[in-house]
């Protein structure tokens, strides 16, 4: 099941109409933007690739409403963010995961107080197969089998298609594992919630993007790996995955983020250096505002991620004043 500390509180309460509400649909009582006066000036973003192309999406809507606002966007990982805000490089600092409290605390040692997170969109972290693959589903069991050298789940080493009961020319070909650099937050969420904190195999071939991972396993039969469910292309397929071996599958979809099902299901941020009592400088707060108003939302569903509900929106707004 989804731990609390994933997505905000605000998902244990919602309703069932909200809950059964039709996949990939922005929630009607989302506030539209108002644009206002004043916005201009240098706004730098550094942090997530999982949240690149998103950011990337955000900025060009919102340079059209504010045409003096200049976005500079760089998404090598979400460990950079945090230097990057402590060091003043950046006023975004996009992440695919909750700030360690070693980065907590070299920003707060820094400016004597801890920096404010806002959850922007949600996501499925996917395992992805080739589009060719049969295979139907798969446990974290057995994922962490498949990636871990460590096995904390403790199933024995899956190394071939046919333990997974694959049959037919891909049964005796070798898994083939793609995955992500240390520097990626989507690496440390994998390693955390699906190899329980265990060490990957040595096998794994490092992608210095999500989308370099979806495009191995596209071009091979044989391989498997993992990526922001908005990184998903014709030529991969998403496994439903349970979290034991013999559990239900559940698929990457809105519903089963919304109600905790999907095991894999997380918050995307945006960190930010707001000093208690005192306002975001204006065109960090307006950058926020846009991307958690309806168009902003919007744009989630169009970069293929989930978008927050409208209970969800009122509380990241909260944090922002």
């Amino acid at each position: 099941m989804l731990k609390k500390s994933i997505l905000t509180a605000a998902i244990l309460s919602l309703t069932v109409a909200v809950a059964s509400a039709t996949p990939t649909k922005v929630d009607s009582k989302i506030v539209p933007y108002k644009s206002t006066s004043g916005v201009a000036g240098n706004l730098s973003s550094i942090g997530s690739d999982t949240l690149n192309n998103l950011m990337t999406y955000w900025a060009e809507g919102f340079k059209k409403k504010y045409p003096n606002v200049n976005i500079q966007i760089e998404g090598k990982g979400s460990t950079t963010a945090p230097p990057a805000l402590t060091a003043g490089t950046a006023q975004l600092g996009p992440m695919s995961r909750i700030m360690k409290s070693s980065e907590i605390e070299a920003f707060e040692k820094k400016y004597g107080y801890k920096p404010t997170k806002i959850g922007v969109a949600l996501d499925s972290l996917a395992v992805f197969v080739n589009k060719d693959n049969p295979i139907k589903s798969l446990s974290l069991d057995e994922v962490d089998a498949i990636f871990s050298s460590t096995h904390k789940r403790g199933l024995a080493d899956i190394t071939t298609w046919k333990q997974l009961g694959v049959s037919g020319k891909l049964a005796a070909k070798p898994i083939s594992l793609y995955g992500r650099n240390s520097a990626s937050g989507t690496y440390g969420y994998f390693k955390e919630h699906t190899l329980k904190k265990g060490d990957f195999k040595n096998s794994v071939k490092e992608q210095p993007g999500s989308a370099s991972v979806v495009e191995g396993i596209a071009h091979d039969i044989s391989g498997i790996g993992y990526s922001g469910i908005g990184y998903a292309t014709s030529g991969v397929r998403a496994l439903p995955l349970s979290d034991k071996k013999g559990g239900k599958a559940e698929a990457a979809n809105y519903q089963n983020v919304l109600s905790g099902k999907y095991p894999l299901s997380r918050m995307l941020y945006i960190y930010v250096a707001k000093k208690p009592g005192e306002p975001l400088p204006k065109v960090v707060e307006e950058f926020l505002k846009y991307a958690l108003s309806k168009e902003g939302q919007q744009v989630v569903v169009k970069d293929g991620y989930d978008p927050l509900t409208a209970g969800m929106i009122d509380a990241q707004l909260k944090a922002l004043k």
